[in-house]
């Protein structure tokens, strides 16, 4: 029986537009409008097609969009100057500072300078830490959209087993911590893993993160398991150029029950959680109740 297929394009859409209505309340209750505030050095193509879908949503859901567009050549000091007065800025509830930036730049010094509590990102040490320890924190956006999609899906998550293969801190880690937060029993597996595919078979929820197309076949995974796939892979297939998960998405959508897609599966969630922090963010700063739904 071929898998449910977890639409992330449709799903990101319905997060939209839960974002626009706590927009339309901040607005019309409490005369407060959530703005975000992007910041793109240099001309990286790719970071310059996302910082426009960023802005272009941004601007949908009715938030104040901020673009802030610096030359390569721009010095730490300047960027970090920029920050401080985005810091400083009531009018700003979220900053993001688009990756990579020029080699010249050191990114953990310009992230570390990110107020936490703006850090729509969940990218700062501070709020790695209050992830880690169960407390309040911002949340990194592509994890966070796995769990959407995983919680929409099953309900509750508690006592699922679940494997996250990958350990990067933007969504190896902060994945596992989410999932253990829901009550799952978490295993974290990556490139040193002895028996990775034992490993991944036990799992009822596979969450693949490697960057490395097509890695994940079919048999190993369980069947009826729900497998998100993070990876965005660009390869060369019968001549031409195509988007690949990190897993087989044949293969898996035969033995999964429920399978994301590459494209259109975790991908839209990123920008609509990025949209979701700002607002979680906006309401923390003025003392308002969260945002139901949108939050871990």
């Amino acid at each position: 029986m071929a898998a449910t297929v977890i639409d992330g394009k449709a799903f990101a859409a319905k997060v939209r537009g839960q974002v626009a209505e706590h927009v339309t309340r901040l607005k019309g209750d409490h005369g407060i409008t959530p703005g975000l505030a992007v910041v793109l050095v240099g001309e990286d193509p790719a970071s310059q097609v996302y910082v426009r879908n960023k802005g272009k949503q941004t601007v949908e859901v009715g938030m104040a969009s901020f673009e802030h567009k610096l030359d390569a050549s721009v010095s730490q000091g300047e960027l970090l100057e920029l920050i401080g007065k985005l810091n400083a800025d009531p009018a700003v509830h979220g900053i993001l500072c688009q990756l990579p930036v020029p080699d010249h730049i050191d990114s953990d010094t310009i992230l570390g300078a990110i107020d936490p509590a703006k850090d729509v990102d969940g990218f700062h040490i501070s709020n790695v830490g209050l992830l880690g320890t169960g407390q309040k924190a911002m949340v990194p956006c592509t994890p966070l959209g796995c769990l959407m999609m995983l919680r929409d899906h099953h309900g509750s998550l508690s006592g699922m087993d679940a494997v996250v293969i990958g350990r990067s801190n933007i969504v190896g880690k902060p994945m596992a911590q989410l999932l253990l937060g829901d009550s799952c029993t978490v295993t974290i597996a990556h490139s040193r893993t002895k028996d990775l595919a034992g490993t991944v078979r036990r799992a009822d929820i596979v969450v693949a993160a490697v960057g490395r197309p097509e890695m994940v076949p079919g048999d190993w995974i369980k069947p009826g398991a729900t497998v998100i796939d993070v990876g965005i892979n660009r390869i060369e297939r019968d001549g031409k150029n195509k988007l690949v998960g990190d897993c087989d998405y044949a293969s898996c959508a035969e033995v999964a029950g429920a399978i994301t897609p590459v494209p259109g599966g975790v991908g839209p969630m990123t920008i609509a959680c990025l949209l979701a922090n700002t607002v979680t963010a906006c309401c923390r700063a003025n003392g308002l109740p969260e945002p139901e739904g949108l939050t871990a």
